[in-house]
Order: C-alpha cells, then structure tokens, then sequence
C-alpha cells in the first residue's frame, strides 16, 4: 500500500512544563487520550494526534541534547465554521490561561482570525475562513483555486 506523502499524523510541542501544558489544554477543553507513557501526553484529534512531550527529552529523542528548542516560528490554526465560533473557540483558551497575542477581527483577506500563544509559547490562529467552508463534521478541504 502506498500511503499519500501530503499528511502530518502527528504533532508534537515541546513544552516547559508538561504539569502545566496539560492543564492549559484541559481547560480549554482538550480531552488527553488514555494513559500515556510517563513525560508525554497524547489528543486524538480529527485524523492526527497531537502530542505534549518535555522539552528537554524531545531534543534527547531528537539526538540533539544540548539544542535550544524554540517555538513561535511556526502557526497551529484551527478553522471554525463562523466568526461566533470563532469568538468562542479564542475565548476559551484565553480563559484557560493563553496570552492574547490579537484578538479576532476582520482582516484584510476577508476572513476574520486572531491569535493567541500557548503558556509554553506555541502560537494558534483561531479564524473564520468565507472561502474555505468547513463540511458537517468540521473538516476542512481546500476549495478548487482556478485563475
């Protein structure tokens, strides 16, 4: 079988502390996924996992001990199906302890999207996208862009 090269199955963050990663993410609502090996924590999410792993053991597991890992260089997005969701997807995390980097508003590509980071930094974009609708179950796939 040949498996499609264009997929990402599983996400990791690494994090500070992995005490308080999970308590962000329970208090936004995130439900961890069985009882995980000790030092990480997995949530199955739509057709991918995402995982919270020490930052210290993932730059071991990387074979790069002495590395610096940073984050902030890279976007999780997540795509609500309408600026009210959008408003109280953001909003959940905030109150779970995320740091308001913008609120949503209007932007210039026509959607409406802010963000905010993780307390170990890891920045999310909560949006509302006109032209990429969501399906029933809240899956995105990208429309056909013509010329």
């Amino acid at each position: 079988m040949t498996l499609p090269r264009q997929r990402v199955t599983l996400i990791t963050l690494g994090v500070a502390d992995l005490d308080r990663a999970q308590a962000f993410y329970a208090a936004w609502g995130w439900k961890p996924h069985g009882k995980p090996p000790p030092g990480v924590a997995f949530y199955q999410m739509d057709g991918a996992v995402l995982a919270l792993f020490g930052l210290k053991d993932l730059a071991e597991d990387q074979c790069r001990p002495a590395a610096e890992l940073g984050t902030g260089a890279m976007t999780l997005a997540q795509n609500c199906a309408d600026d009210a969701e959008t408003d109280a997807v953001f909003n959940a995390a905030l109150a779970a302890g995320a740091t308001l980097l913008k609120n949503p508003v209007k932007v210039f590509w026509g959607g409406y999207s802010g963000y905010f980071a993780d307390p170990d930094g890891h920045v999310w974009e909560i949006a509302t996208n006109p032209f990429w609708p969501l399906s029933e179950d809240g899956r995105l796939t990208l429309p056909d862009m013509q010329d």
